[in-house]
């Protein structure tokens, strides 16, 4: 069986047979959590710590006229706030944009993940990497145009998703709706739809249902200036293993 979280862990450490039993353990009994659902909402005291073993989930805030703003997506294998159980209540909230599997991780297991040197340098790693996605959010958000910004968005999010073996070479399931990806972007769900026009008329994606196609990668990151060298799936652990060189761990 595919471990997305061993999958992505591999990346930024190297696991022993003895550790990868210990993340099995950990990251089973995954419960349901239905679409549009919070796992915690903003303002909750935080206790577990949610990993996503399947399906979609977001970082959220809502304005106090109803707007919202997401500020992260979480794809299968990705932890939601690792170390979130020392404060004292949510400043934002993680809800799931479409049907998933979660895993509620208690603080005591989270003690034990970290005084493991190679499994704490692994969780270590993906927050760095989520530091550095947010800082790559934050840039397309203030210079990046609309479709230059969705190209990004699209050629992050297939990257992310290939290197947990969920994304063929050319298309991925999408993570939500037009109007989740407006407020991803921080603009109309009209914009949204004029944007995907363009792109699509410029023959760079299609959409069939919740699939993405990718008819131009190549092209589709040229149009989002699109480096992934933020995502650190090359070089985590110094062995510059790409995406299509990770180990099958589980």
């Amino acid at each position: 069986m595919d471990n997305p979280f061993l999958r992505k862990l591999a990346y930024g450490t190297d696991l022993t047979e003895g550790d990868r039993a210990f993340l099995l353990k950990v990251s089973s009994g995954a419960r349901p959590a239905p679409s549009r659902t919070d796992l915690i909402s903003e303002g909750d005291k935080p206790e577990d710590v949610h990993l996503v073993m399947s399906g979609y989930a977001c970082r959220y805030k809502i304005l106090p006229d109803g707007r919202r703003q997401i500020m992260a997506i979480f794809v299968p294998g990705d932890v939601c706030d690792l170390h979130v159980q020392i404060l004292g209540h949510m400043d934002h909230s993680i809800g799931t944009l479409s049907d998933a599997t979660v895993v509620d991780i208690p603080p005591a297991v989270i003690g034990e993940l970290i005084a493991n040197p190679r499994i704490n340098r692994g969780l270590w790693w993906m927050t760095l990497v989520d530091e550095g996605t947010l800082r790559e959010w934050l840039v397309s958000m203030g210079q990046r145009g609309a479709a230059e910004q969705m190209a990004h968005i699209f050629c992050e999010l297939h990257l992310r998703l290939q290197a947990v073996g969920l994304a063929g070479d050319d298309s991925f399931d999408l993570p939500g709706t037009q109007e989740d990806l407006a407020d991803l972007m921080g603009i109309t769900p009209v914009h949204v739809n004029r944007t995907l026009a363009v792109l699509r008329e410029k023959g760079l994606i299609e959409i069939a249902g919740r699939r993405l196609l990718l008819r131009d990668v190549e092209r589709l990151r040229e149009v989002g200036g699109f480096d992934p060298n933020y995502l650190h799936l090359q070089d985590g652990k110094g062995h510059g293993r790409g995406v299509g060189e990770a180990r099958m761990i589980a």
